[in-house]
């Protein structure tokens, strides 16, 4: 199977050509491209049997390369956390490999591939658009009381979110604690996804709060948090992967 592998960064072009070989050594590696115009180029002129395609190259993003070229072969798409793009994949039923790339998700990409096919080309055009469109705003403050005082609190000062008692709280990093309008499931849609995770059900934490880690019962994480909680805060079991992967984006 002759396959090319478009990617900007070195080294995650070099682990997924060594995770490939390891999975299945008749896959040649027969191209590593890092940007849209070398891309562009070499498939004009060649035709692989499969492509894994980063979303962000060095010149552009990769969506960039069906526009200028007919590409036939069929795509598994690899990429670092974008919020967007994965949306959209979500939303057509598409799988995507996110990095740090898993040996058993490639696998099990590989074993589809050879069942049933990954992602045409044309599939690809149908999602461009949605791509394409601009990325969203996130949340900057949030307007809270205090007594009769209002006041205006940068997400960026935010610690953790967590509900109790039908309310939902947000503690700064100065350890004050307002009660916020919003519930857990719509502070997610409203908060930059590279910034905070919902660890459970009833918190939601930022990485700037994360002090410690530790393996927990369960394979689950207890996260110790700055300013510290009165509570725990520990990654449920269904959550533990996604934000493992969070941690390593």
């Amino acid at each position: 199977m002759k396959t090319v592998i478009i990617e900007d960064e070195r080294l995650a072009a070099g682990n997924l050509a060594q995770l490939l070989h390891e999975i299945d050594s008749s896959i040649e590696i027969v191209a590593v491209l890092d940007s849209v115009k070398r891309a562009a180029e070499w498939l004009t002129a060649n035709s692989p049997d499969l492509i894994f395609l980063d979303i962000h190259l060095a010149d552009d993003i990769s969506f960039k390369i069906f526009e200028t070229v007919e590409v036939k072969a069929p795509i598994i798409f690899v990429t670092a956390y974008d919020n967007y793009a994965i949306q959209a994949f979500k939303l057509n039923s598409i799988d995507y490999l996110l990095k740090p790339i898993d040996k058993e998700e490639l696998r099990q990409a590989i074993k589809k591939y050879n069942g049933i096919g990954a992602l045409s080309a044309d599939a690809v055009m149908q999602l461009l658009q949605q791509i394409k469109t601009p990325a969203p705003e996130y949340q900057k403050r949030f307007m809270v009381t205090t007594g009769q005082k209002i006041k205006s609190v940068e997400v960026d000062d935010a610690a953790y979110f967590y509900a109790e008692d039908r309310f939902v709280y947000m503690v700064s990093k100065a350890g004050e604690k307002y009660i916020i309008d919003f519930t857990l499931d719509k502070l997610e849609g409203l908060l930059n996804p590279a910034h905070f995770f919902r660890i459970n059900r009833g918190q939601l934490v930022a990485f700037t709060a994360i002090k410690n880690m530790y393996s927990y019962t369960k394979s689950r994480i207890k996260i110790e948090v700055n300013p510290p909680a009165s509570f725990d805060t520990i990654v449920s079991i269904d959550r533990s992967g996604a934000f493992k992967k969070w941690l390593n984006r």
